[in-house]
C-alpha cells in the first residue's frame, strides 16, 4: 500500500471523527436540565444574589446522512479539508466567544418579540420571583460565570461584564439575601441573569429594556412584601434615588449605601449637603483601586473592544477627540494613540489639561475641531457635553459614543426630531440621517459603550468587586457611631488590601520595610503606605 493511500485514509478517518465531534458540540447546546443546592442566608443587601449549580445535558439523537450512491459518500468523506476544518473550528469558536460578551449575547429567537414582563416563568424549583429574558438560558449562563471566576481574587470572584453576577454569588456565600436589577438597559447578559434566577436569586433585568422597563425592574427589586433592604449597592445612583423618592420609610432603615460611579457619588454629596442623607454612604468611585484600575486600565481595553465590535473601524490616522482627561479619558487616549489615531482632548480642569499636554495631546475646544473629527468620545460624567449644534456640524460618517455616564453626555433627545431619520444597522449601532444625506453613527443610543457594546476585562473588575464587597462588610459591621449620615471615602488600608489580594496573579513579591526604614518614613511596616487624601 502506497504512502498516498495511507495518508488519504487517515485524512478521511480524521475528517469523519471531526464531523462527529462537531455534531456532539451542537448536541450539547440543544437541551439542558439544571439543579441547584439551596443555602440559608441572613444579611440583606439591596441590589444584588445564588448557590451551587449542576447541569445534566440531555442529548438528542442525530439523523444519519443518507447518500444516493457510493461516489457521493466518497466525495463527502474528503471534506472538510484541513482548511475547511480550520474554518469550521473558527466558526464554532467565534460563536462561543461572542456568547460571552454583552455585545453578542446568546438569545433564543423565539422569545425576541415577547417582553419578559408579559411572560410567566418559573425556575426548576417552582420559584417565579424574577423577570429575565428566558430562564431556559440558565445553563449557558452558568458556563459564562465559571469562565469569569477564573480571574477571581482570594476574597471575591469577578463579575462578568458590569452587573456583578459573581459578586452577587459571593455576597450570598457570605450570608446575604440579595435582590438584583441592572444599572444599564443594555448591559445585562440574558443567559447570566437566567443562571442567577435559576439559583433562586430575584433578578429583574434583561438586555434591551425600555426606559419604562428599567424603572419597573428597579421597583420590582425594591418593592416586595416581607422584605426590607438594609444595604444598597448601586452604580449610577438610580436605585438609591428611586428608594429615596418612592420608599422613604425603606430608605431610612438602610444601614449603608455603597456607590461606585461619578454621577451616583455626586448625587449622594448633593443629598448630604442638603441635609437629606439619613444613612452613611461609602464612595467607592474615588477609591484608588477604582480610579487607578477600573477607570484607567479597564477603559483602556474596553474602548477599543466596543468600537471594533460595533463599527469595524481602523484607528490608524483617524482624527479622534476625547472629552475629558480623567482616569477614563487617560485610558481611552492611551489605547487610541497606540493604534495610530490622532487624538486631541477637551478639558475644563487646568491640571488635567496640563497632564494631557505633557502626554503629547492637543487640548482644544470641541467647537474648534468638530468638523474634522472621525470619532467623538465623551468621558466626563457631565451632561450636554456634545450638543445638537455640534452634532449638526459633524462630518458625514462621524462616530459618536459615550464612556462617561448613562445617556446624559450626548444630547440624544434632540436627535429624535421629525427632520432626522434613525436607521438601525446592527445591534447598538444607529445611523442618524440628516435631510442632506449626512449620517452620524451613534453607538448604544449614547449610553455607556463599554457596558453596552463590549466585554469588560474581568480581572480589573475583580478589583472593583472586591472593593465593593469590603465596603459593604465595613458599613454593615461597623459599630454604632463610627459612620454618621455622610459620604465617606474607602479607608486607604482597605484599598491596599484589595491590591495585595490581586498581586499573586502576577507572581509579584512585595519588598518589606525594615524597622529602621519604617521609623524613618513614619510608617507602619504593614501600611497604610499612603495618606487618606492620596488618589
Amino acid at each position: 500500500m502506497s504512502d498516498s493511500v495511507v495518508d488519504s485514509k487517515a485524512e478521511v478517518k480524521q475528517a469523519t471523527k471531526y464531523v462527529k465531534e462537531t455534531e456532539n458540540v451542537a448536541e450539547k447546546y440543544s437541551a439542558m436540565t439544571v439543579s441547584k443546592n439551596s443555602s440559608d442566608v441572613n444579611m440583606n443587601v439591596g441590589e444584588m444574589p445564588s448557590a451551587a449549580f449542576t447541569a445534566v445535558p440531555t442529548l438528542k439523537s442525530v439523523k444519519k446522512i443518507q447518500f444516493a450512491n457510493t461516489e457521493d459518500k466518497q466525495e463527502f468523506s474528503k471534506y472538510p479539508t484541513k482548511a475547511g476544518r480550520r474554518s469550521l473550528s473558527r466558526s464554532i469558536s467565534q460563536s462561543s466567544t461572542d456568547s460571552y460578551s454583552s455585545a453578542a449575547s446568546y438569545t433564543d429567537s423565539s422569545d425576541d418579540e415577547t417582553s419578559p414582563r408579559d411572560k410567566a416563568q418559573v425556575n426548576t424549583h417552582g420559584n417565579s420571583d424574577f423577570c429575565v429574558k428566558n430562564i431556559k438560558q440558565a445553563e449557558f449562563g452558568r458556563r459564562e460565570i465559571e469562565i469569569a471566576e477564573q480571574g477571581k481574587s482570594d476574597l471575591t470572584a469577578v463579575y462578568f461584564v458590569v452587573p456583578s453576577q459573581v459578586l452577587i454569588e459571593t455576597l450570598v456565600a457570605l450570608g446575604a439575601q440579595c435582590r438584583w436589577t441592572a444599572c444599564n438597559i443594555y448591559s445585562t447578559q440574558n443567559e447570566v441573569a437566567a443562571a442567577l434566577a435559576e439559583t433562586g436569586v430575584p433578578v429583574f433585568a434583561w438586555k434591551g429594556e425600555s426606559e419604562d422597563d428599567f424603572w419597573w425592574c428597579i421597583d420590582r427589586c425594591v418593592n416586595t412584601e416581607g422584605w426590607q433592604a438594609n444595604m444598597i449597592l448601586d452604580d449610577g445612583g438610580d436605585l438609591t434615588h428611586w428608594v429615596y423618592k418612592k420608599y422613604p420609610s425603606v430608605f431610612k432603615k438602610v444601614r449603608g449605601i455603597v456607590e461606585e460611579s461619578v454621577t451616583g457619588v455626586h448625587r449622594l454629596y448633593q443629598l448630604s449637603k442638603a441635609g437629606k442623607l439619613c444613612v452613611p454612604a461609602m464612595n467607592v468611585n474615588d477609591s484608588v483601586t477604582k480610579q487607578k484600575f477600573d477607570n484607567l486600565y479597564c477603559c483602556r481595553e474596553s474602548i477599543l473592544d466596543g468600537l471594533k465590535r460595533t463599527t469595524d473601524i481602523m484607528f490608524g490616522g483617524k482624527q479622534v477627540v476625547v472629552c475629558g482627561y480623567g482616569e477614563v479619558g487617560k485610558g481611552c487616549c492611551t489605547a487610541l494613540k497606540a493604534l495610530g489615531a490622532i487624538v486631541c482632548i477637551t478639558e475644563i480642569d487646568p491640571i488635567c489639561a496640563l497632564q494631557a499636554c505633557m502626554d503629547g495631546f492637543r487640548v482644544v475646544k470641541l467647537s474648534e475641531v468638530i468638523r474634522q473629527m472621525d470619532v467623538v468620545i465623551t468621558c466626563t460624567g457631565n451632561k450636554n457635553v456634545v450638543t445638537r449644534e455640534q452634532l449638526d456640524r459633524m462630518k458625514n460618517g462621524c462616530i459618536v459614543c459615550n464612556m462617561g455616564h448613562s445617556n446624559t453626555e450626548i444630547d440624544v433627545a434632540s436627535l429624535r426630531s421629525p427632520e432626522l431619520t434613525w436607521e438601525r444597522v446592527r445591534s447598538q449601532v444607529d445611523h442618524i440621517i440628516w435631510p442632506d444625506g449626512k449620517r452620524v453613527v451613534l453607538l448604544a443610543e449614547g449610553r455607556l459603550l463599554n457596558l453596552s457594546c463590549s466585554t469588560v476585562p474581568t480581572f480589573v473588575l475583580s478589583i472593583t468587586a472586591t472593593t465593593q464587597a469590603l465596603a459593604l462588610i465595613e458599613l454593615f459591621n461597623a459599630p454604632e457611631g463610627r459612620y454618621k449620615q455622610d459620604v465617606y471615602l474607602l479607608p486607604k488600608k482597605m484599598d491596599e488590601y484589595v491590591a495585595s489580594l490581586h498581586l499573586p496573579n502576577f507572581d509579584a513579591h512585595l519588598t518589606e520595610l525594615s524597622d529602621e526604614q519604617a521609623k524613618y518614613m513614619g510608617l507602619n511596616k504593614n501600611g497604610p503606605f499612603k495618606p487618606n487624601y492620596y488618589r
